[in-house]
C-alpha cells in the first residue's frame, strides 16, 4: 500500500506566513505540519509516500529529503496548479498506479492515527473507506449523508448543509477510483472535487464505507487553527530539559527545552517547548506556547502562541497572547522619542495595538 499527501495549495487563509514559508512547513509544535502526517502514515506500516508539490518543491524537498530519516521513503509529484483535491490523485497515477493507496491532506492533524481507517477498508474489501467527524461549521467542508450506515451522497461546502459529518481529508482508496477521475468534469468553482469523485464510485455500485473519528481533529488552514493545533499537541508533551537554567528561574509543568538554550530570570510555565540555542531573560512564558530555535526573548511576556525560528523580542511591556509570529521576527520597544509604532507588514497582515 502506498500513500500521498497534497501539499501545493498555497495557503492562502494562512497569509501573510505563508508568503515567506510553505505551509506544509509550518510548525506545530517546533514541528513541520507535514511531518505529523508522515509519521502517522509510517506508524500504520506505510512507507512509500507521494508528496504532490507545486511552487513549494524545493523547499520541501530541502527539508524532508528522500524521506530516509523519518523512516520512509518520500516521491516528489509534481502538480502544476492546484486543481482540487481529485486532480491530485490524477497527477499521481504513475507513482500509485494499481495500488491500494492512503491519501491525507497534510494539514490534519488527528489524536488517534490511521489504524481504524486502514483496518476497516482492508477488513471490509471496501473500495473507498472516508475519515468523518462532526462538526459545528459544516458549510466550510465536504459533508457525508449516511442511510443505514452506508455513505450515500456527499456535497462539497453546501449552503446549506443536510449533515454535520464533515470528511476531514484522510481516505483510503483503491484503483477503482482512478477511471471515475479520468471521466470527472471541474465543478463549478473550476476543480476536480474529491466529493464529486467519491459520488461517482457511490453511483457505480462500490463499497464505500465511513468511520467517525475520535477524539480530536483539527485542520490547521488558518491562523487561529494553528495556534488551537499548538494547544492540542502540546497538551500531550512530557518534559525533556537539555538547557542551562539558572537558580532564579522558575519551570513549572510539562517543558521541553532543547540543547544550548539558556533561561535566566524567568518563569516558565507548561505545557511549553522551546528550541535549541534560544536565550529566555527577565521573561514569562506561559501555557501552550512553541518557540522555534534560535530565538532571543527579553524582557517580555509571552503565552498561548507559537513562535518560529531565529526571532528577537525584546522590552514589550504588553503581553503577547494568540500570536503566530514567523521566522526571522524582530519585536524591540525603545525608549526614544518621538514614540511611534514602526511596522513593516506584509499583505493580509494584522496588527493590534494598545
Amino acid at each position: 500500500m502506498k500513500a500521498i499527501i497534497p501539499c501545493a495549495g498555497r495557503g492562502e487563509r494562512l497569509r501573510p506566513l505563508t508568503f515567506t514559508n510553505a505551509k506544509p512547513l509550518i510548525p506545530i509544535a517546533n514541528k513541520p505540519l507535514v511531518l505529523y502526517a508522515i509519521e502517522a502514515i509510517r506508524k500504520v506500516g506505510i512507507e512509500e509516500i507521494g508528496l504532490v508539490v507545486g511552487e513549494n518543491a524545493k523547499d520541501l524537498e530541502s527539508m524532508l529529503g528522500d524521506g530516509e530519516k523519518f523512516g520512509v521513503r518520500l516521491a516528489y509529484i509534481k502538480q502544476d496548479e492546484p486543481k482540487g483535491i481529485a486532480h491530485t490523485i490524477a497527477v499521481s497515477k504513475h507513482f500509485l498506479q494499481d495500488s491500494p493507496f492512503l491519501m491525507y491532506l497534510g494539514d490534519n492533524l488527528l489524536q488517534h492515527g490511521l489504524d481504524p481507517l486502514l483496518h476497516q477498508f482492508q477488513d471490509q474489501k471496501a473500495d473507498a473507506v472516508l475519515l468523518l467527524k462532526k462538526t459545528e461549521k459544516p458549510h466550510l467542508f465536504g459533508i457525508a449523508i449516511i442511510r443505514d450506515d452506508r455513505v450515500i451522497r456527499l456535497i462539497e461546502k453546501p449552503k446549506q448543509p443536510p449533515s454535520d459529518l464533515a470528511c476531514i481529508g484522510v481516505y483510503a482508496f483503491n484503483a477503482r477510483i482512478h477511471p471515475i477521475i479520468d471521466r470527472l468534469q471541474p465543478s463549478g468553482r473550476g476543480e476536480l472535487e474529491i466529493t464529486d469523485a467519491i459520488q461517482g464510485l457511490i453511483d457505480s455500485g462500490a463499497r464505500v464505507e465511513h468511520h467517525i473519528v475520535e477524539g480530536w481533529w483539527i485542520d490547521a488552514g488558518n491562523p487561529d487553527d494553528m495556534i488551537e493545533a499548538n494547544r492540542l499537541v502540546l497538551q500531550d508533551l512530557e518534559t525533556d530539559i537539555h538547557a542551562d537554567i539558572d537558580t532564579e528561574s522558575d519551570i513549572r509543568g510539562n517543558v521541553v527545552i532543547g540543547k544550548n538554550t539558556r533561561i535566566e530570570r524567568s518563569t516558565i510555565r507548561g505545557p511549553v517547548i522551546i528550541g535549541d540555542h534560544c536565550l529566555i531573560q527577565d521573561t514569562f512564558v506561559g501555557s501552550f506556547t512553541s518557540i522555534g530555535a534560535g530565538t532571543v526573548l527579553e524582557n517580555c511576556e509571552v503565552e498561548y502562541s507559537v513562535i518560529m525560528e531565529n526571532c528577537e523580542i525584546r522590552n514589550v511591556e504588553v503581553r503577547i497572547d494568540n500570536s503566530i509570529l514567523g521566522r526571522n521576527v524582530y519585536v524591540n520597544r525603545t525608549n526614544r522619542r518621538p514614540k511611534s509604532y514602526k511596522l513593516v507588514l506584509s499583505d493580509d497582515s494584522i496588527a493590534e495595538l494598545r
